[in-house]
């Protein structure tokens, strides 16, 4: 039953997407508007651009760092519990991380000030779910092969690490020319909570010795807690303890009637020289305080029992005591499992991106670079040439710590109407991930799409990682006096 159990979980676990957030190809890909939610400081030639709604910006991650599909049930001739042992048990860790990542563009637009055409502001609404599991490798040897075999290893609780939301970001942002060299943003964000759920700073252990009046003793030391936030309102709909409509009930979470918070981001972009630029950004420093359907969970003490004890003869002089319920009781009494509505405050997941890029070829436009203002010319104000090639970095705050990705990228326009970029990303769960990303400008639509990994796509169930973007924006460029 146990090797049936821990199946499901690998199964589960290698099929769930991966939460890495990185977007290293639409970083700097300063022909798509949506770049500028990447580095609120990014170098703009737009007069103004509106994003279809729902459609500007759909954005997913798959993969796993530890086993995949294929590795459990690919057909091979090897027994599927040798499998999840060699690969799950003894080939995974603690760090080896299970998620899910989708973003949608709710409404995202842009417009230059006129009286200022060196400033540009960008507005929106997006959701964003996140999802984020790591292999509890000491939980997972204790579910497969039990603790009779086990005497004096501890089994270490803080190997459960999981966290998870679902929320709406409202933002607004001022992107700034402060001369031809340097490009800074901020934007603010205010965030509306639909649910949340972690459980991310647990410690204890669990051991099986050696007994004084039993055989085994086992000893439970526990400080466990999970938190959770936009749930209990939805099951007892669902249970029908209540009435009302679970759209309604997200729908209202949505627009501001969830928990709130506010965030902010800040960006640049530095132009070394004439073909050298880097760029910069810190996104979603901010915090969410949860305060509205709040529910939490705590088993915090610590236990030790050998079992069920019957001493003899005493045990003649009460025939009908309850020995199970009194061993339940005492672990109870010395480990007890609470739960309470205290609100709490969650963080986001900061971000950090940085580049240096080196612009060569061509001009796309004109031969000759000139010292006009934004506002002067056309969308070419900026001299943009047919080749750029540079590294990226990004980080990421993770609950065991932050996480980084190194991506060397080539990028090439043709003419008016096309980009192409192409990206090798080194992490920690692939050292061949290779993508690609398209722009295209058809008169005043703009037209992207992006993948990842893309090896990978030959064997989708044997795939580490995958992740795609696509979006659709009317665009508008030229003077704006």
């Amino acid at each position: 039953m146990r090797e049936r159990l821990l199946l499901m979980l690998a199964v589960l676990f290698g099929i769930a997407p991966l939460f890495s957030q990185n977007k290293e190809l639409l970083y700097d890909f300063t022909e798509i508007p949506q770049a500028i939610l990447l580095n609120p400081g990014m170098n703009t030639s737009f007069s103004w651009y509106a994003g279809i709604p729902l459609a500007s910006g759909i954005y997913g991650q798959a993969g796993t760092s530890g086993i995949t599909v294929n590795s459990l049930f690919a057909n091979d001739g090897l027994d599927v519990n040798d499998k999840v042992r060699a690969r799950a048990l003894n080939g995974m860790s603690k760090r080896d991380e299970f998620g899910a990542t989708l973003q949608i563009d709710l409404l995202h637009g842009g417009y230059r000030s006129k009286k200022n055409p060196k400033q540009f502001y960008s507005f929106g609404v997006y959701f964003e779910s996140n999802t984020i599991l790591y292999w509890p490798q000491d939980l997972a040897y204790l579910a497969f092969d039990g603790n009779a075999d086990q005497l004096g290893r501890r089994f270490d609780l803080g190997h459960l690490k999981t966290r998870g939301e679902g929320l709406t970001v409202f933002h607004f942002g001022i992107n700034r020319e402060i001369d031809r060299k340097l490009t800074v943003g901020a934007r603010g964000k205010i965030y509306s909570g639909i649910y949340d759920f972690h459980s991310s700073g647990n410690t204890g252990y669990f051991v099986t010795n050696e007994g004084q009046n039993n055989l085994l003793s086992n000893t439970l030391v526990a400080d466990m807690q999970l938190r959770t936030s936009g749930f209990e309102e939805i099951r007892a709909i669902l249970d029908n303890e209540i009435s009302g409509s679970v759209a309604n009930v997200i729908t209202k979470r949505a627009l501001l009637g969830g928990d709130l918070g506010l965030g902010i981001d800040l960006g640049f972009t530095y132009n070394l020289n004439q073909r050298t630029v880097i760029t910069g950004s810190l996104l979603d420093l901010g915090f969410v305080y949860h305060a509205g359907d709040v529910k939490g969970y705590s088993l915090q003490g610590s236990a030790t029992t050998e079992g069920v004890e019957i001493i003899l003869p005493d045990a003649f002089s009460d025939p009908n005591a309850d020995f199970w319920q009194d061993l339940v009781d005492e672990i109870e009494g010395l480990l007890p499992f609470e739960d309470n509505n205290s609100s709490y405050i969650t963080f986001r997941p900061t971000q950090l991106y940085g580049s240096i890029r080196y612009n060569f070829g061509e001009p796309v436009n004109g031969d000759l670079d000139c010292d006009c203002d934004i506002g002067v010319t056309d969308a070419n104000t900026r001299f943009q040439y047919r080749n750029a090639l540079g590294g990226q970095l990004h980080m990421i705050n993770r609950p065991r710590g932050p996480q980084a990705a190194l991506t060397a990228f080539y990028l090439r326009r043709v003419g008016n109407f096309m980009a192409v970029k192409t990206t090798y990303t080194v992490d920690k769960f692939s050292m061949s991930n290779i993508g690609l990303g398209v722009n295209f400008q058809l008169g005043p639509v703009n037209l992207y799409a992006m993948a990842n990994n893309l090896l990978g796509y030959q064997n989708l169930a044997d795939s580490h990682y995958a992740s795609f973007q696509i979006g659709l924006n009317i665009l508008s460029w030229g003077s704006n006096r």
